[in-house]
């Protein structure tokens, strides 16, 4: 794991900027640290050692230097490539992973990324070619950001690397801000940096001659095998997780594991259990009805391993507030990095790697959300779709009454009700609360070209795509990796892994969700490995005692010093932001979301805007 940074374009001294840029995302790599220069060509690399910590440094090229790679990731399949690749001639002076990627490249181009099993994003310096080739893994597990401005191409694994280049231009993308205040982060593949993009999952990219092509080598697709049997599914399930961890505990040092108290997580340290005396990480409270650390402890008792809690105070909480949106680069509204940030600092003390449970949800069908097309099923197919509208028209018009958003959900399909996990604003909503008038659209502008890729999955599957292509994308790998690397801690997920997808994607939905439980396939799975108790615990989703807390005086009013901040009021009415923080406070309406959506951007601002950091 590590940091990659680097652009194409005229400076007066390119190792001064090359090593700014570096500077900025040190913390990716505090192990090492190199560079290339070739021409207005430059790539930087800073190196958290994993895989052949003496022998891996990087750039790395081939024989004749001809091919140069800067490299973020870990290729879980290496070894086999590389034995592949001595047969075929090639010479290898490492026994790390990124050297199989140089003679990858030479000797396949971009069919080498089907060939990999792993998470990556890397670039390559064609020398003969004079091209730069780029890719990102197939799920996003790794982000890579680039930009084009003032004659520069730039690339890097944080945006902050382009702040300290003298072409790069830092401008905010306000038109964006609706989008934010919807779903609680940026969707698809632009970012609140205005000309400052992400490169989709999946993708890979050459760039010659001032020109940036964008190609598609991975689909995530759903094809449901009836004839299997619910059991079969499960004995495969079990086969697969274990392998896949197997494949993901590779590493020339110690790795550890996060345990929530969630069947995903415990399933992932039962597997790494059983191979070695593991130590896992669990977030807690003080306040037990938040804290899942109880539970994990009970799960690492029974399967003979350490388990460090980390107890968050909310001065710990707040405390982090400010680093944990400068170290994400975008605006997240999500409360639970702050969690994620604090127990990678507790296991960086030990550990260079830990492996987690990300992805599960959305591989096995594990969001409690999932069930809801099944509560609407009987409604929908009896009520013909005119009546529903019509009865949903009537409900609108009239006060709150039990069944009352049951009977509007029903009126509308998967696509007009189901836009991810997060739906903190709503249109109009969102709209009241802004200062300025924006050219914003309906959150369909995004789900819905997703949406008409797979008109023939069933509602439930669409949900798992939507949130593979969205949520997991944009808010879970967002803060998977970057409250990690804030602290120097590779974090690996093994339940996004393509063999795991591969079978994954063949389960039928009644195997998946049913009006009961979630991820049914995968916790019998799972039940073989731990008590039935964890295994079916219902998903907790990193609860914080937040609600709590932003009432106390010390914390209500650090907000609202943030919502009548000068830099609040070019953005928003502050007089309607105070009053979201007093009617959560008064107990009228539980406005945590809202609050801490508009809380996270308002901070992210002063860090980069305010304060320039």
């Amino acid at each position: 794991m590590c940091g990659i940074v680097g652009y194409i374009g005229k400076t007066p001294d390119h190792v001064a900027v090359i090593e700014r840029m570096q500077d900025r995302i040190a913390h990716r790599g505090p192990d090492g640290r190199s560079h290339y220069i070739d021409g207005d060509v430059v790539l930087g690399h800073v190196r958290l050692s994993i895989i052949d910590v003496e022998g891996g440094a990087q750039p790395m090229q081939n024989e004749d230097g001809t091919v140069t790679i800067i490299y973020n990731g870990e290729i879980y399949n290496y070894r086999k490539l590389r034995e592949e690749l001595i047969a075929k001639g090639h010479i290898f002076k490492t026994n790390c992973d990124t050297e199989v990627l140089v003679h990858g490249y030479e000797e396949y181009g971009a069919d080498l990324l089907n060939k990999l099993r792993g998470m990556f994003t890397f670039v390559i310096w064609d020398q003969k070619k004079q091209k730069l080739f780029g890719a990102r893994d197939f799920f996003g597990i790794k982000p890579f950001y680039y930009a084009m401005m003032n004659d520069t191409f730039f690339f890097a694994s944080e945006i902050k690397a382009f702040m300290d280049h003298p072409n790069f231009v830092k401008e905010l993308n306000e038109e964006l801000l609706p989008d934010y205040m919807t779903f609680a982060c940026i969707p698809g593949y632009n970012t609140m940096f205005k000309n400052v993009y992400k490169l989709a999952p999946g993708h890979y990219f050459e760039y010659e001659n001032g020109r940036m092509n964008i190609t598609k080598y991975y689909n995530v697709e759903f094809h449901p095998d009836q004839k299997k049997s619910f059991d079969q599914f499960v004995d495969e399930i079990a086969d697969t997780v274990t392998a896949s961890v197997e494949a993901h505990k590779i590493a020339d040092v110690e790795v550890g594991c996060f345990l929530s108290s969630g069947v995903d997580s415990s399933y992932v340290a039962c597997e790494l259990a059983k191979i070695y005396d593991v130590k896992t990480y669990t977030v807690g409270f003080a306040d037990h009805t938040y804290s899942e650390a109880d539970d994990a402890k009970m799960l690492a008792d029974e399967i003979g391993v350490v388990n460090y809690p980390k107890i968050i105070s909310a001065d710990d909480y707040f405390g982090s507030f400010a680093d944990v949106q400068y170290q994400l680069d975008e605006p997240l509204g999500n409360p639970s990095a702050n969690n994620l940030y604090h127990v990678c600092e507790r296991a960086s003390r030990d550990l260079k790697v830990v492996l987690s449970g990300e992805g599960a949800d959305e591989m096995f069908g594990g969001y409690n959300v999932y069930k809801e097309p099944l509560s609407v099923q009987r409604y929908q197919k009896i009520v013909p779709r005119a009546i529903r509208k019509g009865i949903a028209a009537v409900a609108k018009k009239l006060p709150d009454f039990k069944g009352r958003n049951y009977l509007i959900r029903g009126s509308q399909s998967i696509e007009e009700r189901y836009i991810g996990n997060s739906n903190v604003y709503k249109v109009g909503e969102r709209d009241r609360y802004l200062k300025k008038h924006y050219d914003s659209k309906p959150p369909q502008w995004f789900t819905k070209p997703f949406y008409d890729k797979v008109p023939e999955y069933d509602d439930i599957t669409k949900m798992q795509y939507m949130d593979i292509h969205g949520w997991m994308v944009q808010e879970i790998l967002l803060k998977a990796d970057k409250m990690s690397m804030a602290h120097s801690l590779e974090l690996r997920v093994p339940f996004l892994d393509k063999e795991i997808f591969a079978l994954s994607s063949t389960i039928p939905t009644k195997y998946r969700v049913s009006k009961e439980n979630t991820k049914l396939a995968l916790r019998k799975a799972a039940g073989r490995e731990m008590n039935s108790i964890s295994a079916n615990r219902k998903k907790l989703a990193f609860p914080t005692p937040l609600p709590a807390w932003i009432k106390e005086d010390k914390y209500y009013n650090l907000i609202k010093k943030y919502f009548t901040s000068e830099w609040a009021e070019q953005f928003f009415h502050t007089d309607l932001l105070v009053q979201l923080l007093d009617d959560h406070r008064a107990g009228k309406r539980f406005q945590v979301s809202k609050i801490w959506v508009v809380f996270s951007f308002l901070v992210w601002y002063e860090q980069y805007f305010v304060l320039n950091r």
